[in-house]
Formats: structure tokens, sequence, C-alpha cells
């Protein structure tokens, strides 16, 4: 199904370690669409890595600068947009991602998100004496606003890259079909 036009964004979000790169790149590129990554591209613009803003601005200064970048780049056409874990904290990002396309939340156990990310030095909101606990207790907070936010929820635990985004594409079609009748 490489290069299936579906119409429309797809904004990924979902906990650190759920698949949002990763899967995005592949349904971009499935879809023919442009794939980027709100994190990367804050550190793009600022020259400076997430964990350096927490530090310098902390978790409200990079916030703000993630809302900008997802409010920027919701507003484009066929995108593929994967979100940071924490941009559905904000009520004006998930109205933005509502706005502008379907929104997929990529949902991962907490274990199987402890051993994605365990050794993840990238990760300011886990360099902290028990990463596992502080995984559950964002995991506990989000999950209903990801749920919210979400079009479709797709597991991410036991699938491969293929096989997660021949289901999203199936998923979308799906969709985007009913969303036509």
């Amino acid at each position: 199904m490489p290069g299936m036009k579906l119409p429309g964004n797809f904004f990924l979000v979902g906990m650190m370690g759920a698949g949002k790169t990763t899967v995005g790149r592949a349904l971009a590129k499935a879809t023919g669409k442009q794939f980027h990554d709100s994190d990367h591209e804050i550190e793009a613009r600022t020259g400076v890595r997430v964990p350096i803003i927490f530090e310098l601005e902390g978790e409200a200064g990079f916030r703000a600068r993630e809302a900008a970048m997802i409010a920027e780049l919701a507003e484009q056409q066929d995108v593929v947009l994967a979100t940071g874990g924490g941009a559905v904290l904000d009520p004006a990002n998930r109205a933005v991602l509502r706005r502008y396309g379907y929104v997929i939340y990529l949902r991962a156990s907490v274990d199987d998100l402890y051993q994605r990310t365990a050794h993840d030095k990238n990760r300011p909101l886990l360099q902290t004496a028990n990463p596992r606990e502080r995984i559950r207790e964002l995991f506990e907070v989000r999950d209903p606003l990801y749920r919210d936010v979400a079009d479709l929820v797709i597991d991410t635990s036991r699938q491969s890259v293929q096989q997660l985004t021949q289901a999203l594409l199936a998923k979308l079609e799906q969709l985007h079909a009913n969303r036509q009748a």
C-alpha cells in the first residue's frame, strides 16, 4: 500500500516510548505525507535539545514552545505529526489537533513504555530515582486525555511497525469513509 493517499492530517499522541516517531515516519511514507516530530522541530529551530530547554526554561517554558509548534504544524496540509507525550495536557493543543486532522492514540502498557525508555537520557521527566513509577503516574494522568482527543486508539505493545502501519491504514480508511457517509 505504499503511497496510498488518504486525505487530511494525522496527529499521533501517546506516552513517551509509545512509538509516535517510528510509526509516524512509516505512516507518512505509506500515505505520501510529510512527517514532523514536534520535539525534533523545536530542537531544530532552537538549536537546543529538549532536556536543556527543560533545564533552562522549566516545563512551562517548554510547553509554551510546544504549543506554538503544534499550532503551526497542524495548520499545514498532508502532514503526519508526532506530538510530545505531554502535548495533550494543554486544552488548546487538544482543540488544535481535533480541528485540523485525525488524532491517533498509540497506546502501550506501563511496562512496555518503561522497557523502551529505561536507558534514554533525553527524557527529562524520567530523570528520577524511580522512572517506572514516574511513567505510571504520567500514564494515569494522560491516558484519559489521550482517549478523549483520539479518533482512533491502537495498541503498540505486540506489533511490528509494519503491522501497526497496516492496521492504522485500514482503520483510517474506515474512519474517513464513515466521515464521508
